[in-house]
């Protein structure tokens, strides 16, 4: 007996039980997204491996160890996305979406790391990407938090915190850097492995470290406020007082600085109790230098990826209201004359009612035996067309879900009952 193939692990399945939540998730963020003039663009999974070295940095622990990395037959070195916003960028250079112009754009898919995967973290995962382009002012910073919060408020998510920090410009965060690397290597013994490595390659990341044995020692850094220049800070006082003109609950987190060493000024993070360790479920920031460092022109950048399967796990664990995926009606029917109609009578009430999901029994059967798939469907009506029914040209409506009787209507007028019999819930 040959061995059953399974599933990549941590690339998981969504199963048909599963899509109504991230149904529901695409839906209103797509609404949310077109509501502020974003608009959509589609990515390719896979780029050049320089692509993401470029952008996300060579010394971060997504192109050191998660990237799916090969050559193809070609002898080119490409990887999978671990990230969309350097895609984003190239797109728009190759393209010419940001010569002087300003763009507002999303996307969504897959990306994929080689993690261990647990709770929240897969290796292959899915987000949305929101970027905006051309624009300097912590004005866009806020529209975007807004955004993400006006989601949330239409998925009807609640407890969500919104925390915020700056990094200032390059030449500010260089200043830091070298504060940091006296500050931590005075203090070298109390490293763990990561941090020890990351302290001559990028000392920012070890505020990143989650071992709690470190936890005093990071909280006694020094703060990367210390070091703004007048304009980073002016930056970063406009994005307050944006949040809260708009009543936008913050706090901000001097230890916040992101993964990805192309941020720069604003970073932030949409953060849930509900969800264990994994409790980032959205995060973003602003990303000035990237279009510059892959070879366009100078362009102020900021943007946000939300993970879709932590947010779906958080709809789920808060019980968010779901669109209805299943079928609203079930079409039960005799084969013989009136089973060669059946087609075409199906065909006619989606044309009548395109908005219709209805499922046309297949496979043959007894009337008794169809009647149970249409019960276990979901479907809130059945639609029953025999032979007594085809000679007349009628069709029987009898309800699944409540105690109104069954009525026989002709064809010709059944769109309008079946639509009436929907809408009356």
């Amino acid at each position: 007996m040959s061995q059953r193939i399974q599933s990549i692990r941590g690339m998981n399945d969504v199963l048909p039980a599963e899509n109504p939540t991230w149904a529901t998730l695409e839906r209103a963020a797509a609404r949310v997204f077109a509501a502020y003039g974003y608009e959509q663009i589609r990515l390719p999974i896979m780029e050049r491996t320089g692509l993401f070295k470029r952008a996300v940095g060579e010394v971060t622990d997504i192109v050191e160890k998660e990237m799916y990395t090969f050559e193809d037959r070609g002898g080119e070195s490409l990887s999978l996305r671990p990230e969309g916003t350097a895609g984003a960028v190239r797109a728009g250079i190759q393209h010419g979406l940001l010569h002087n112009a300003t763009q507002r754009l999303w996307y969504q898919g897959p990306m994929f790391r080689y993690e261990r995967p647990q709770k929240g973290r897969q290796r292959q995962f899915h987000q949305f990407g929101v970027e905006a382009f051309g624009q300097t002012g912590p004005d866009v910073d806020v529209e975007q938090i807004a955004m993400a919060a006006r989601l949330f408020d239409a998925l009807g998510i609640s407890g969500l915190r919104l925390e915020i920090n700056t990094l200032g410009t390059p030449a500010e965060r260089a200043a830091y850097r070298d504060a940091l690397h006296g500050y931590f290597s005075a203090h070298r013994e109390a490293l763990d492995d990561d941090s020890q490595r990351r302290l001559e390659r990028n000392p920012l990341r070890i505020l990143d470290s989650k071992n709690p044995a470190m936890a005093t020692l990071i909280a006694e850094a020094p703060t990367l406020r210390d070091y703004l220049g007048a304009e980073s800070s002016a930056h970063f006082e406009g994005l307050c007082a944006g949040l809260e003109a708009l009543g936008i609950e913050y706090s901000i987190n001097p230890r916040l600085v992101r993964g990805l060493d192309y941020y720069t000024r604003t970073v932030f993070e949409w953060l849930t109790d509900d969800l264990g360790a994994q409790n980032a479920v959205c995060s973003g920031g602003r990303f000035d230098g990237l279009v510059d460092q892959l070879g366009g022109s100078a362009t102020p950048a900021t943007g946000f990826a939300l993970g879709i399967e932590r947010v779906v796990a958080l709809m789920a664990a808060q019980q968010v209201p779901l669109v209805d995926c299943a079928p609203q009606a079930y079409l039960v029917h005799e084969d013989g004359p009136a089973g060669a109609r059946v087609a075409r009578l199906a065909e006619g009430l989606r044309d009548a009612l395109p908005d219709l999901r209805l499922r046309v029994h297949a496979g043959g059967g007894s009337f008794k035996s169809q009647f149970k798939k249409a019960d276990r469907s979901g479907a809130r009506l059945a639609l029953v067309f025999g032979e007594d029914e085809a000679a007349e040209d009628a069709l029987q409506i009898k309800p699944l879900v409540d105690s109104r009787p069954q009525e026989r209507v002709a064809i010709a007028e059944a769109p309008a009952r079946i639509a009436a019999l929907l809408a009356a819930g």
